[in-house]
């Protein structure tokens, strides 16, 4: 499933410079996975293309959209509009892959009826009424950390049970509420603990795990 949305806008970039039909190994090259993995995965969707041909590219975008829940518009609000927020807001990509942002929402009264990309933001207090007003079925919260949790618990306790966060932060949720968390400083961290196993030596990172690990770990790996 996590690997359909990259198809998804592999193939979305190959409509849209006019390509009809893509063999597997080319669109595997596009969406950056192994070919086998990719025809695997498609065959999931019933789609197995034709052989010397491959796949029709817009029959595949139909039917990933589909498999995704894409084949309609989903209604959205965005929580916080601080510079996240607006970015949000203001991101062209949501209606081109179905969804629709509804509603906007923050706590500060100096935002509050301030227009941003085309809405009015509108006080926390509205937050259950905008969502029964536009049925949100998505709920992106983009608040401080500090709030993060109380916003979700609203969010929830008015039925909305797929959240996106972007707070720094862990929400509690019951089973059936799907989160997914985005935090761009641990992908950065990853990016960094990486680039700095490019410049070290096996002797240097032996030293780091020395200076991290306990003694009882260390007698363990040796």
């Amino acid at each position: 499933m996590a690997r359909l949305p990259v198809y998804l806008r592999a193939l979305s970039a190959l409509a849209e410079s006019g390509v009809s039909t893509v063999s597997s190994e080319e669109l595997a090259v596009t969406a950056g996975v192994n070919s086998a993995k990719l025809r695997k995965d498609l065959s999931h969707l019933g789609s197995y293309g034709t052989r010397g041909v491959g796949y029709d590219v817009d029959y595949l975008v139909y039917q990933v959209s589909r498999e995704l829940g894409l084949s309609q518009d989903w209604a959205v609000v965005i929580v916080g509009l601080g510079h996240l927020g607006h970015a949000l807001a203001n991101y062209g990509g949501f209606v081109s892959r179905g969804f629709a942002i509804r509603a906007l929402v923050d706590s500060d009264p100096s935002l509050v009826g301030a227009e941003v990309a085309g809405l009015q933001v509108s006080p926390l207090s509205q937050l259950e009424r905008l969502v029964r007003k536009h049925g949100i079925a998505i709920g992106v919260i983009a608040t401080p950390a500090a709030g993060a949790q109380e916003v979700c618990d609203r969010l929830v306790a008015a039925e909305v049970s797929s959240i996106l966060n972007f707070a720094p932060t862990v929400l509690v949720v019951p089973d059936e509420v799907e989160v997914r968390k985005v935090d761009m400083s641990i992908e950065l961290q990853i990016l960094a603990f990486h680039e700095q196993r490019k410049v070290s030596s096996p002797q240097q990172v032996a030293s780091r795990l020395d200076e991290v690990l306990p003694a009882e770990r260390r007698a363990v790996s040796s």
